[in-house]
Parts: C-alpha cells; structure tokens; sequence
C-alpha cells in the first residue's frame, strides 16, 4: 500500500510515506520537502535496502509540489537506522516498522493506488487534490540545475533524451529578447496551454450546425525547462526545471504515437517521394516501411503524418508549377549534352510542351525508319494530353524518341508537337503509324509529307463485331475469314481486292456502309499495300505504341502536378533503358544455343542481338524441314530458284521465287521478308544451303538488328533522371550501403551487433557535437526543396493551361458497342417481354417496339384529331377524318402465347442490370 502524509508547520510542508513487503523483509521509503535557506530540501531513506539521497529546489511563487532537480548532491552520512531528516532545528528521530504508522499523523491521510506494471511515473496529490505525476527515469537522465550547454541543440537533446524516457513529448515555448538578443529559451511538455473551451446556449432556438468532431489533448500542464543565454561564453545555462506533470505520462508502448516520434526524418520523406514516382501512395508506402523496418512501432509517423507530407508537395509546387518544370529542362539544356526542348506560352498558359535528350535522339538515328504515337489521357491534374513518340529498338523492345503535352486534339496543337519532333530529330520517319484520329492524320501530312501514314489495324478490326451485330453471335466463320485475308502480309493489292469481293458477295455484305468505307481506304490500313516499304511489318498495330503509354501510366497518377508528372516520366524512361541495358549485357555476356550444324546458324549468333537472333534461328530451322524447290531458270549469273513454302503440318500453302547472283553477292526472294522485316526468309537459307554460302553477306546485315547498334554513352549513368547524382547523393547511398553490409555479416553475431550498435551510437554522438543544428534545415519547405531540387522560393508569371476537356471526357465509363452488348446479353438468356409476349434478348416491357408504335399511333392519332377538329371547324358534313381517327383509335391486341426462340437458355425473370440500367433511359417515354 502507498500512503500519503502532509504535515503543516513552519519548517516541514509535505512529506510521504510509503510501505512495501518483499520476499527477504520489508523497504520503507520516507520522502518530504522542507524549506532551508532558501531552498527546498528533499531526502530519500530507504530501510533494509540502504539509501539513496536528493537535494531539491524550488522558487517563492511556485507550487511546492512543483520541483527543481539541483546540480549538487547530498553528501549526508547513511544513518544506522531509518530515520526522518526534518530540520537541522529538529533532532532526527529513529522511524521502525512499528513506528512508521505513528508517523502518518492525525491531521490527513491520502490513500493512492499502487501503479500498474510497466508505469515510469509516482502520483502524488496536492493540497487541493489536483493529481501531479512525477517521473521515474534513470538519473543520469534527470535535467539538473545550473547545467552550462554548448548550444541550443544540446538543451533540446538532452531534454528530448529525458521525455523519451519520462513518457512524454517536448515542443518549443517562447522566448525573451533582450536588446534583440534572445536571452531566454522555454521547452515546454507538449500538452502545455490552456484547452480551447466550447459553450452552448440552450436558450439560443437556433439548430447548431454540425462540426467536426474535435480533441484536445493541452492540460495546462506546466512541467517545462529554462534555459538563459550568455552572450560573453555563448552558451546555454539551465536555471528553471519543472518536473510534475498534471497528466498521466505515456507508457512505452505507446511513445512511438509521441507527436516526436511522428515527426518524419528526411530519409522517410524522401522515401515516400520517391514511391509517389511510382504511382505508390502514402498509405502503401507506410505499410512497405513498416514491412522493411519491422513493424510499426520502428516507423515515424502514421499513415497521416505520410499523406501530410505528400499533400505539402503539391503545396509547395503550387501555381509554380509550369516554370518549375520549365526551369527544370532549361537546366538540363545547359548542363546535359545534346538535350532539346522546346515550349509554347500563349497569354500567361503553358500550352504545349516538347522535350527529347540526347539518348532519344540517338535511339531515332538508329530505329526511326517507324515511328508510333498515341495521345494519353489522366497523367495529370490539368488534363494535358500527353503524347510520347515510340519505336522498337533492336531487341524489339519499346523505346522512346521524345515526349510531348498539349492542351487539346487539334491540328495546331498536333502540327506544332511534329514540328518540334523534326526540329529535334531533323529527318523524317519512312513509316508513320496512328489511330484514326483526324487531327493526327492532317498535322502528319502538313509535317510528315515524305513519310507513309498507316492507321492501326487493331483498331479496325476490334470495331467488326460492333459494325456487323449478327456475326457477334452467329457467325464465327465471317469474322475468322475477314481476318485471315486482312493480316495476310505476303499476298498483293490485286489478291487482296478480288478476294475481297469474293468474301463479301459470298455473306451478301456488297452493300454495307461500314465495310465498304473501310475498303475504299484500304491504302491506309492494309498490308498489302505497304509490302515495298522497308520496316512495314516492324509495326502493323499501334498496340506496341499503346504498351509504352500504359507503362507511363503505371508511374504517373491523374492526380500529379506538372512537375511530379516529368519526375515520373523520368522514373518510367529510366527503367525502360535499364530494360535495355539488361538486354545489351545478355547479348554481350552470353552464347546462345545452337540448333543445327550449319555455319551460316554460328555466323548469324555473332551477327545479331539474342532476341532477332532467336527469329533467324526459326528461319534457319526452317528452310531445312518446311522448303523445297530447285533451280527453274538462269538469267546470265543470276539463278532463279523456285522454292515450295510448306506450314506446320508440311503442307505446301505457297511458292515463292528467289534470285541470287554469286558473282554481285545480291539475293532477293518474292515474299519481301528481309524489306518487310529487316532479316533473311527460309526461302532464301534454303538456297544458300544449295550453293554453300555459309554466311550472311554484309549487305543483308541491318544495322538496326546488329550487336551494339547503340554508342556506349547512351548507357551512362548520366542519362539517369530519376538517380541522384549529387557528390552528397551519392555519398549518402554509399554510407548506407556500407552499414547495410555490416549489419548482414553480423546478423548472427547479437554481441558483435551490440559493440557496432555501440560504435555507431558514438559515432552519431561526435557527428552531433561537430555539426551545428541548423532549424532552417528542417523547414517542410526546405526538406522538400531538397528532395525537388528545386528552389524552397520564387513566383511564376505563367500557368498550365485551365479547364481543358478531352475527346471523350464526359464520362468515365468504357462506351460499349452493340455487337459485345449482344454478346452479354446472350450469356444472360432470354427475358419475357409482356408487351410482344416474347422471349427476347435485347429488350423488355418499357423500351418494346410495340410500345414505340403505340406511341408512335397515338401521336397520329392526336395530330388526326387536331386536324379534324379544325376541318369540322371548317365543313360539318366531311366524315372522312372522322373514320380516320376511329380507325387510329382502335386498340393493339395480341392474345397470343409467349412465343420462345428455340435452343433457348433457362429464362431469368429478374431483372438485369442492363434492364436497371435501360429503365432510367424508358422513364422518360411516354405511358401507354
């Protein structure tokens, strides 16, 4: 039990008293305060466990309750027995176990309950009952009065050290200026201040508005530290140390919601900024740390404190934002080798925007001859269209030539971003591959006009089951025919064109609109009609194009400013050429397999990069098991073979004739492979087998499928946007790995761990003491200026253009066609129309057809009364409008049973959703 006892006299003011049983005896401590020149005296005795003794201090206007730890220690004797130190005018008295009752005394008894397990503090009470709770730490810990410290971080260290391990968190208080000078620095407990108080007017008949609900953890708690500046030493001396506490202190389980703890450290908020250029938000970033760090209790700050921080980077961004990003890719024209950019301000709006670097541009000196490009929509919060201009290098991976953003789809916005293009690239791409949009096909032909315009085939195709609903459901055998016909890359105009025609008499589709518009283009979209075009087949969709606008998007959230947008793009281009880089090092450090014993098959692995290898390989393979053939004819020293082309179940499907001259070293074959491809057919392996040419002639070598088609530079680290290559960036890094290294060789040695954890924690200790703190440093606005790279001030005169609406923004649902509406309506079976008695599939009862009509006839019906009523008007005796009207006033009866189409899945009475949704689109119709 623990007892209190407070005594009133002139010298003793408050004391307590309190009594444990242990296992081996007894402990008694006895604890009070007495008032000795002009200092509060305190003395700790302690029974059979011998004695531990401190000296306290206090000031005239404060509680007593309210103490000062001193610098100096009691030096007293230890007495023999447990004793009560009074006064020096009252003799010491000897205090026993029987006696410690007497000791309570008459005038007041206080009972308080024994804390629980875990707790770092003592409750003790005031005259007027207020609770205070005094911590219990180590006194090494303790802030002692009159303590001289080099510097103001120092104070705040040491204090912060002691409400770590008191229960408690620490924040600034005021201070006092003396000649401009500040003399005096408060550190306060955190729920300092008086709590904010609300009343209520029940008298007021006016209904309170909701708000919030709002807490307040301030207790006008006044535990706090002094300290005084000397300017003379410049250093710190502590002169004031306030320890009770007014409130319950927090246990340790609980101190990593300390409002310090969740203070966020540089490192972690450079680590949720460099998740967000992952399209990786606040909340998933504090669960990765929480995963990487051990649990929650290692990570600073909650998942608010996270989604703070981010919310304080677009703060800071602001209506900076444009100039910003402009001052960014300015910088990189100066300091980057070969870096473009290029922007237009209409007014005070950015309205488009263009940017290539040198990498890009000797990507397209090697892989232009196809270039592919495809507006993207949601990568920011202006809703600027991003376009970026896409390729295939030569591992037939996507990369790109340079990026763009424009304010809308129009032929101005496209002509300026392909102007910019060519300024960047100079030459202009063989073979230009987009959708059908009609801004994008007029900027190409003003801009382009020596390059081939080629829509996407995918794009065509996928509207088929839309165009022709039937062949949704039924036909299977249409749609596979059209296809076949349509991706033939071998088979010439004429063919195409006769069979063509064949197809459509032989489905009776001659006169359908939709595929009669796509025929009469078909030299915008079909094969055939680009099968002389070096590279066509590079590229035959824009689905290569659309692949590198969704790994963009994988990155980038609509959500970004400008800004994080080009940070993430960079992140985005970075792991592209890393892809790259991975690929290059796979062919420069690996052989691949052999599969035959031919020459040329060892002289093709040294020739090409893995991936195109691997395609010649198949050609090789194949020229020995799917063709054959012979010389048919000799033309002076060319040889004219004809070569039977044979498919996987070898059966002939095809023929094709190849010259080679031995003499010129030039070969060519009838299926174009090596103009439409880049690399030799089977056809033509099968005749070099013929006449024993056991590699490939230099001529026949592309070089955008060579090994190192690419310079060396476009590899250096330098080209890395999204790494920090600062001296300190790269310092830190380094550092961090090196403790890293550490920590796993130790990871089974616990004492080893210690000692370094040890060495570490003096480490950090001398770096402390050496480096000055500097608080402008720890500004939200400065830290971010850090992680930006950006200036932490400044004012912009220009913004990104506002309230653009893109094609198709209205809404953000899909747009479903007819033909996959069939489709999911047939999965669903028929429904039971009660207005034509039918199982249906596309309708219901509110939007039949035979509810248009009726309403369609009592419209007529209406207009015919209108009308004879103004003929009556006119001449009593005609009767011809009267039998009019009554014949369009007779009523639409059908009594027959429902009719059921056969074969007919199991009927579902409940309503659909598409019958939900149908009903919003019927309500409007009139009833009948």
């Amino acid at each position: 039990m623990v007892f209190r006892v407070d005594y009133v006299g002139d010298c003793l003011s408050n004391s307590g008293l309190s009594i444990e049983e242990e296992d081996d005896g007894w402990s008694l401590v006895f604890e009070f305060w007495v008032w000795q020149e002009g200092k509060w005296l305190g003395s700790i005795c302690s029974g059979d466990k011998g004695i531990e003794v401190s000296i306290w201090v206090d000031v005239m206007f404060l509680d007593p309750v309210q103490t000062k730890r001193c610098s100096e220690p009691y030096t007293g004797v230890k007495p023999p027995s447990l004793v009560d130190l009074t006064s020096p005018e009252n003799p010491r008295s000897e205090l026993t176990r029987e006696t410690a009752a007497d000791c309570i005394g008459p005038r007041r008894r206080t009972p308080h309950t024994c804390p629980p397990d875990g707790a770092r503090s003592s409750v003790f009470a005031a005259y007027d009952g207020t609770k205070y709770w005094k911590p219990d730490v180590d006194p090494s810990y303790i802030p002692v009065l009159g303590s001289v410290y080099d510097s103001w971080e120092h104070v705040t260290n040491m204090y912060d050290a002691y409400a770590a391990k008191a229960g408690f968190s620490t924040r600034l208080g005021t201070h006092r200026k003396i000649n401009d000078v500040t003399r005096h620095r408060y550190i306060l407990c955190n729920r300092a201040g008086k709590p904010k108080l609300q009343s209520f007017n029940s008298m007021n008949p006016e209904p309170v508005s909701a708000s919030k609900t709002s807490r307040s953890s301030l207790t006008d708690c006044g535990a706090c530290i002094r300290s005084k500046f000397d300017p003379e030493t410049q250093k710190y001396t502590l002169y004031t140390f306030v320890e009770a506490h007014n409130h319950e202190l927090i246990g340790p389980e609980f101190m990593d919601f300390s409002s310090k703890r969740r203070m966020l450290d540089f490192s972690t908020q450079q680590f949720i900024h460099q998740l967000s250029l992952n399209k990786i938000g606040a909340s998933v970033a504090h669960n990765v740390q929480c995963s990487l760090k051990g649990g929650h209790h290692n990570v600073r700050g909650t998942k608010t404190e996270f989604k703070n921080f981010a919310r304080a980077i677009r703060i800071f961004i602001g209506d900076r934002d444009a100039k910003l990003v402009l001052d960014t890719l300015e910088e990189r024209t100066k300091n980057l080798h070969n870096f473009f950019y290029e922007s237009l301000i209409v007014g005070n709006e950015l309205k488009s925007l263009f940017w290539a670097d040198d990498v890009s541009r000797c990507n397209y000196e090697v892989f232009g001859e196809v270039l592919a490009f495809d507006a993207t929509y949601k990568t920011n919060q202006y809703c600027m269209i991003f376009v970026p201009f896409t390729g295939v290098d030569h591992h037939k991976k996507c990369v790109t030539f340079g990026a763009g953003l424009i304010s809308d789809e129009t032929i101005e916005s496209y002509t300026w971003l392909l102007q910019c293009f060519l300024k960047a690239h100079v030459t202009q791409p063989r073979l230009v591959l987009t959708d059908q949009d009609g801004s994008m096909k007029s900027a190409i032909e003003a801009v382009f006009y020596q390059s081939s315009h080629r829509l996407c085939m995918w794009h065509i195709m996928r509207k088929l089951p839309s165009k022709i609903e039937d062949d949704a459901v039924d036909n299977a055998a249409l749609r596979k025919s059209i296809h076949k016909l349509v991706w033939n890359l071998i088979i010439k105009p004429c063919d195409f064109e006769e069979k063509w025609q064949l197809l459509m008499a032989e489905y009776g589709l001659a006169g359908h609109d939709w595929l009669t518009t796509m025929y009469n283009m078909r030299g915008d979209w079909i094969p055939a009609y680009f099968r002389d075009l070096p590279m066509c087949c590079l590229m035959k969709t824009t689905s290569i194009c659309e692949s590198s606008n969704a790994f963009f998007k994988v990155n980038s959230s609509g959500g970004n400013t400008l800004l994080q947008f080009l940070m993430c793009f960079d992140t985005a281009i970075d792991a592209q050429r890393n892809n790259q880089r991975k690929l290059e090092f796979d062919t420069n450090t690996t052989v691949p397999e052999i599969h035959t014993r031919l020459p040329i098959e060892r002289h093709a692995a040294s020739l090409y990069t893995i991936t195109i290898f691997k395609e010649v390989q198949k050609e090789i393979e194949r020229s020995l098991y799917q063709c054959s053939g012979g010389l048919t004819r000799t033309v002076g020293t060319t040889k004219i073979y004809t070569i039977a082309h044979a498919n996987r179940k070898f059966v002939t499907v095809n023929e094709f004739e190849v010259s080679i001259d031995l003499a010129a070293k030039t070969v060519s074959c009838s299926c174009l492979c090596f103009t439409r491809i880049g690399f030799l057919c089977r056809h033509i392996f099968y005749v070099f087998r013929c006449n024993q040419v056991n590699k490939i002639p230099q001529k026949y070598m592309s070089a955008r499928w060579a090994r190192n088609a690419l310079p060396s530079r476009v590899y250096d680290i330098a080209n890395r946007y999204s790494v920090d290559t600062s001296e300190s960036g790269v310092l830190r890094t380094e550092i961090m790995g090196i403790v890293s290294q550490c920590t796993d060789r130790l990871r089974r040695q616990p004492d080893q761990l210690a000692e370094y954890l040890s060495k570490l924690k003096e480490l950090k200790k001398h770096i402390f003491s050496e480096v000055a703190y500097d608080p402008s440093q720890e500004r939200t606005s400065a830290v971010i200026s850090d992680i930006l790279r950006q200036p932490e001030f400044g004012t912009s005169s220009f913004v990104p253009t506002q309230g653009i609406r893109n094609k198709g923004c209205g809404t953000d649902k899909r747009l479903i066609g007819p033909g996959e509406k069939a489709i999911e309506a047939f999965k669903k079976g028929p429904r039971l129309c009660k207005k034509c008695n039918k199982y249906v599939y596309d309708h219901d009862s509110r939007n039949c057809d035979k509810v248009r009509r009726a309403t369609e006839i009592a419209a007529a019906a209406a207009a015919a009364a209108a009308a004879a009523s103004a003929v009556a008007s006119a001449d009593p005796f005609d009767t011809h409008v009267h039998q009019a009207v009554d014949s369009a006033n007779q009523p639409c009866v059908d009594d027959g049973a429902p009719v059921v189409p056969p074969n007919a899945p199991p009927v579902r009475r409940q309503p659909t959703r598409a019958a939900k949704r149908s009903s919003g689109r019927a309500a409007g119709s009139p009833a009948t």
